[in-house]
Parts: C-alpha cells; sequence; structure tokens
C-alpha cells in the first residue's frame, strides 16, 4: 500500500498533533492516554492487540513516507509512534482503572522514550526507516507496560 503523501503526513502526525512546536512527542502521548479510556481502555485484549498491531503497521507505512517526503530522517513531527507506545503501556490497564494509572503510564512512557535505555537507543539507531521509527516506541511501551505490573505487584 502506498499512501499519499498528504495522508501519510496526516497519519504519521496524528492530524497535525506532531506540528505543535514545543514537545510534539509529548502531546501525541498525551492526547493517546487522554483517548485511551473511551476508545481503547473499554475493548477486550485481543481487539486492543489487534488494534495495535494496525498501528504499527499503518504506522510504519506512514513515517516511512512522511521521511521521504520531509527529506529527513524520523522527523520529530512523525508522532503515530508516540500513539502506539502509549497504548502497548495501557494494555493491561482495566477500563476502571483510577486516574493515577493513566498519568504512571504516560510518566512511564514517556521517560522510557526520552531518555531511551537500553536496548531502545540500539533499535532506534539500528534500524532504518518507519520499522525503526515505530520499533523504538514499541520496546517503550513493553518497558512502561512491564513497569506498570511490576508497580500493581509491589504497590498494594
Amino acid at each position: 500500500m502506498k499512501l499519499s503523501a498528504s495522508a501519510a503526513l496526516g497519519l504519521a502526525t496524528l492530524g497535525g498533533i506532531g506540528r505543535l512546536p514545543k514537545a510534539p512527542g509529548t502531546w501525541a502521548s498525551a492526547a493517546a492516554a487522554i483517548l485511551a479510556p473511551l476508545l481503547f481502555l473499554p475493548l477486550p485484549m485481543p481487539l486492543r492487540l489487534g488494534i495495535c498491531l494496525g498501528i504499527y503497521l499503518v504506522g510504519v507505512q506512514a513515517a516511512t513516507r512522511a521521511e521521504v517526503v520531509l527529506q529527513r530522517h524520523d522527523p520529530s513531527c512523525v508522532v503515530i509512534d508516540e500513539l502506539l507506545g502509549q497504548w502497548i503501556a495501557l494494555c493491561a490497564t482495566a477500563s476502571s482503572a483510577p486516574w493515577w494509572e493513566l498519568v504512571l503510564a504516560f510518566g512511564l512512557f514517556r521517560l522510557l522514550d526520552i531518555t531511551k535505555p537500553w536496548p531502545i537507543r540500539a533499535l532506534e539507531c539500528r534500524i532504518a526507516g518507519g520499522h525503526g521509527i515505530m520499533l523504538d516506541d514499541v520496546v517503550a511501551g513493553l518497558m512502561a507496560l512491564g513497569g506498570l505490573a511490576l508497580l500493581r505487584v509491589l504497590l498494594p
């Protein structure tokens, strides 16, 4: 599937969120966390996983095309990866979860996405194109998901 330039940029920037002048990734993650209780968390787990897979596949195409159109490697306006990473971090969160759990998931994901501990930075540096753009956020989301699971066990 080859996306038109405008479709790719619209998807990659999440309708323009990625074009915000300051911290577009944080704004995209915040939008994903805010929308999750309405659009993502009420769904059963198999559907959540299917949505994440769909976002990944579309995101790879959109991000790859955006790099070509914008003539930049991993442009900061491409934020579809933040949507995916944030929703992966929230994947095991109950639809009835307290608000602070959403905030914690947001904070953990952003911390990991910004600091890029191993293996996140390695993925970002070694894998080119849309897969590289998307995969580092997939791993950051999985690490945040694991951190949340650990906190659920440790905190009563």
